[in-house]
C-alpha cells in the first residue's frame, strides 16, 4: 500500500521495449494515509535505446492518458522505470526528456531507476532481496535497501539474455533447422511461414528478432505437451536462469518478473518448484508502473520550480 509523504499526486512510469505504462496515485487527504490509483495510461515502446526519440512520444502519451483531467502541476514526484538507464547519460537524450516534461506541464523532478528495481518493488515490500526477469530479455539483480547493487546478464540476445523469450526462439529455430523432419520443426516453420529448411535458414539470417522472440509461447506450449525438442529447450532455459540468479548469492526474497515468469509457463513452474524446495521466499511481480508510483511516493518532493531534468537516485 502506498503511503503519503505530503504529495498530491505521484506518477509512476514503466517504459519498456514493447510498451509503456503510466500510473497516477493520489492520497485522499493529501497529507497522510494510503495512496490509491486514480489513473492509468498505456502506449507503445518507451525505451530510448531500442525505440530512439519516438520513445519519448510514447511515454508522453501514456502520461497524458493516466493524468486524464488532472492538472500536471498537482504531480509532486515521479519515477520512471527504464531498462538501460545509461541512455540518459547522453546530454541530448536528457534534454529531450526535460523538454517532454516541460511540454506536459509537469513541474516536479523525475527520478529514473532501473526496471529491475521497479520489478522488485512490484513483488515484495522487503527493501532487500533479488529479482529475476525473463521476458524478451533476461536479467537478475541484487537489491539492497532499494538500491541496485549487482546485475547479472541483461547482455542482449547476441551476448546473453540466457533463458529469455528471444533465447528460446533462437534455440527453437536452431533445433528446427537441424531436424527439419520433426513435428517440432513443422510448427516452427509454420510460424516463420516457410516450407523448407533452406527457407527457414534464410528467414533466420534476416534476423527478424521480434518474430523469433514470438516463438517462446510455442516452445512453452509444446513442452507442456511433451515434445522432446521443446522440453530440452525449456529445461536448459530453467538451468540457465537459475545459474544467473544463483550467481547473485543474495539472501532475502526472490521476485520473479517478466512475461515468461509471471504467466502460466513451464519455466515459471520449474523455477517456483526449485526455489520453494530450497526454502526460498519467492513471489511474482505485479505492475511495475504501480511500483514506480510507490517509489515516487516515498520520495520527499523537491520545491516547486526545481529542474525537471531526469535524475538517478
Amino acid at each position: 500500500m502506498l503511503r503519503s509523504v505530503g504529495m498530491e499526486l505521484a506518477l509512476g512510469i514503466d517504459a519498456g521495449g514493447t510498451g509503456t505504462r503510466a500510473v497516477v496515485a493520489e492520497s485522499p487527504d493529501h497529507a497522510a494515509g494510503p495512496w490509491r490509483i486514480v489513473g492509468r495510461g498505456a502506449a507503445g515502446p518507451g525505451n530510448p535505446i531500442s525505440a530512439g526519440p519516438a520513445a519519448l512520444l510514447e511515454i508522453a502519451a501514456a502520461i497524458r492518458q493516466a493524468l486524464g483531467h488532472r492538472s500536471p502541476a498537482s504531480v509532486r514526484a515521479a519515477a520512471l522505470g527504464l531498462s538501460g538507464t545509461s541512455a540518459l547519460d547522453d546530454p541530448r537524450t536528457r534534454d529531450r526528456f526535460s523538454q517532454m516534461w516541460t511540454e506536459l506541464g509537469l513541474t516536479c523532478p523525475m527520478t529514473v531507476v532501473g526496471d529491475v528495481l521497479t520489478a522488485f518493488v512490484a513483488g515484495t515490500r522487503s527493501p532487500s532481496g533479488a529479482v529475476l526477469i525473463a521476458g524478451t530479455g533476461a536479467v537478475a539483480a541484487r537489491i539492497d535497501q532499494l538500491a541496485i547493487v549487482r546485475v547479472v546478464d541483461g547482455l542482449g540476445w547476441l551476448l546473453g539474455d540466457e533463458g529469455s523469450g528471444r533465447w528460446l526462439g533462437l534455440r527453437a529455430v536452431r533445433a528446427a533447422a537441424r531436424s527439419f523432419d520433426s513435428p517440432f520443426a513443422t510448427r516452427i516453420a509454420a510460424h516463420a511461414g516457410v516450407t523448407s529448411c533452406d527457407e527457414l535458414v534464410r528467414w533466420a539470417q534476416a534476423l527478424p528478432l521480434d518474430a523469433i522472440a514470438a516463438l517462446a509461447p510455442t516452445v512453452c506450449a509444446e513442452a507442456r505437451h511433451g515434445d522432446p525438442d521443446a522440453t530440452a529447450i525449456v529445461t536448459d532455459a530453467v538451468r540457465r536462469l537459475l545459474r544467473t540468479l544463483d550467481s547473485l548469492d543474495s539472501p532475502g526474497p526472490v521476485v520473479l518478473a517478466g512475461s515468461l515468469l509471471t504467466a502460466d509457463t513451464p519455466i515459471r513452474d520449474a523455477l517456483l518448484t526449485t526455489l520453494r524446495a530450497r526454502g526460498t521466499e519467492v513471489t511474482l511481480a505485479g505492475d511495475p508502473a504501480e511500483a514506480a508510483a510507490h517509489l515516487a511516493a516515498r520520495t520527499q518532493p523537491a520545491p516547486r520550480g526545481a529542474s525537471p531534468a531526469p535524475t538517478h537516485p
